[in-house]
């Protein structure tokens, strides 16, 4: 990829980066840095997503910053507990929250749909229509194209402002071909649908993979913040320094 090509990948990524912090030992001090990466020299990612009880703080540290704060419900499990869920979604939206990424009662799929779409319409009452609702379809643990489908159909129905891939927490997460039977979906609901691709995206190629996708299926133009989102802290790096690189393309004659 040439240098050109890289930088302009690296910056639409950038805007799209959902910036993270789920791991188990989390602290306080750990999103306070995670805030301060939000704003980088190239401009602001898109949000921070963190756990429940790390709201106020992130709000916080955040504030006069373009830059929203997400937290995770029914998370990693994506239990079918309607109440469980209702009630951790209108916690963390009367601590702050601009967006929720909720993993949805995944399992239930193939056996139950009307209750996996019944939790995710109950959350999006609880929070309002002023808060983002991702929903998060778990791919890698539905494996089968037809299930992938008919998971975003589900979210999609119920509601949801972004579908998303994954957790992050399982063996296989974002992958090119989920993500390309999700946004056959959201064509089918005129690109009005958000997109995440979650977990395991490291460099900016493998982010470009999911730019491109969302420009042949989507459009050139449907891969903004508000619609395109990147759940991939590792990549902020790989962004950065992409960024960094200096220009060398017409010494290279290219």
């Amino acid at each position: 990829m040439k240098t050109a090509e890289r930088q302009a990948n690296a910056r639409r990524a950038l805007a799209c980066l959902d910036l993270t912090d789920l791991s188990e030992a989390c602290t306080t001090g750990d999103v306070d840095r995670l805030c301060e990466r939000a704003v980088t020299p190239h401009g602001p990612v898109a949000a921070v997503c963190v756990w429940p009880r790390f709201v106020a703080r992130a709000k916080q540290r955040l504030d006069g910053a373009p830059v929203s704060v997400s937290a995770v419900v029914n998370f990693p499990e994506g239990r079918d507990d309607v109440d469980a869920a209702v009630g951790e979604a209108a916690a963390v939206v009367e601590a702050g929250a601009d967006e929720i990424d909720m993993v949805m009662a995944w399992r239930l799929v193939g056996s139950e749909p009307q209750k996996a779409e019944a939790q995710i319409v109950r959350v999006g009452e609880a929070i309002g229509p002023d808060v983002i609702l991702k929903v998060i379809l778990e791919t890698g643990e539905l494996k089968e194209e037809r299930l992938i489908r008919r998971a975003a159909e589900i979210a999609a129905r119920a509601g949801a402002d972004f579908i998303k891939t994954s957790t992050g927490t399982v063996p296989v997460n974002a992958t090119p071909e989920a993500a390309r039977v999700m946004m056959a979906v959201i064509a089918e609901y005129a690109g009005d649908l958000g997109f995440k691709a979650a977990g395991g995206m490291r460099t900016v190629e493998e982010a470009a993979v999911y730019l491109q996708l969302a420009d042949e299926i989507l459009g050139p133009d449907w891969a903004t913040p508000d619609r395109f989102r990147f759940g991939a802290s590792a990549l902020l790096d790989a962004l950065l320094a992409a960024l960094a690189e200096v220009r060398t393309d017409a010494a290279d004659g290219c």
